[in-house]
């Protein structure tokens, strides 16, 4: 492992590594991520991993929308798949004020040359036919909105950025970040110490930990998320093709295509703390208990 780099970055998700992988595109290969555990090993690996392009930002939709054309490329650099689905998706809203808000957005598509517009009822059960529209006053659709498989995308993303020269040491937990007099950092873990300008805190569920090695408050609290993935349903496994994903978040709920049934997830209004204390170290794969009845009236 090499003594001096550039920049280290800590977190070895799917940020971490396309933040590994930009830097070394950018021209800055002589970087370092280290990953306490595998990679993915945290809220990658359990991410819905939907795509779309929009945001009420402006600037978040312009990264969303780079991000969704970057991963073909990224398959095509590197020979790694991201597990990409583009089946489109729809977005509705039961409220005058959830319309205004889409057709702000449609109206920001047209500006920045986005594909989202507004579809009929007719259309739209043509696009899903599952969906019951009854109450919707407005149905937006995303033609290059779907999903993709964060493990692949993280693994291209660090296939990219080790061809360019970056490095990666998995297994490899950050033990203390300590400022030095001229402005440079030593990361220290137990397979060495590096030196380094620039340490990059992309640790995820441990990013309060991380900050508090440097003597920094960040007040971020991880929260349970219940989403659940049904098994086989005819109806998808007749119909040909990948459906759209659906975001209502009037009802406050998601749902896209799993396998040949659906995943169906919550955005939950009395969101449930976990871990307030610090996120265990050995925290990776698990789930949490079912809690399902929190989300049946979604």
């Amino acid at each position: 492992m090499r003594t001096h780099a550039q920049a280290v970055v800590i977190g070895g998700g799917l940020i971490g590594c396309s933040i590994l992988y930009h830097l070394a595109k950018f021209g800055w290969t002589d970087v370092v991520l280290l990953e306490r555990s595998e990679l993915t090993s945290g809220s990658t690996w359990h991410a819905a991993a939907n795509i779309h392009g929009l945001h009420d930002s402006t600037n978040i939709s312009r990264l969303q929308h780079y991000t969704m054309a970057l991963y073909k490329e990224l398959e095509a650099e590197t020979g790694q798949g991201c597990g990409i689905f583009q089946p489109g998706s729809l977005y509705l809203a039961q409220t005058e004020a959830r319309e205004h808000q889409l057709r702000l957005q449609e109206a920001k598509a047209r500006r920045y040359k986005m594909n989202f517009y507004e579809v009929g009822r007719d259309e739209a059960e043509r696009l899903h036919p599952l969906v019951d529209f009854d109450g919707i006053r407005c149905i937006m659709y995303e033609p290059e909105g779907g999903n993709v498989d964060p493990s692949g995308v993280t693994a291209a993303y660090a296939a990219g950025a080790r061809q360019r020269g970056a490095e990666i040491h998995r297994f490899t937990p950050v033990t203390a970040t300590e400022a030095q007099g001229d402005g440079s950092w030593i990361v220290r873990t137990p397979k060495g110490d590096i030196r380094t300008q620039w340490v990059v805190n992309a640790a995820g569920l441990w990013g309060r930990e991380v900050a508090a090695m440097a003597g920094l408050q960040l007040p971020l609290i991880p929260t349970e998320h219940q989403y659940f993935v049904t098994e086989t349903i005819p109806e998808i496994a007749s119909m040909g093709r990948r459906l759209p994903s659906v975001a209502d978040r009037d009802g406050e709920y998601y749902l896209r295509q799993e396998g040949l049934g659906l995943l169906i997830g919550a955005y939950e209004r009395n969101m449930k703390f976990w871990a307030e204390e610090g996120t265990p170290l050995d925290f990776g794969h698990e789930l949490f208990p079912d809690d399902l009845d929190r989300i049946e009236e979604n």
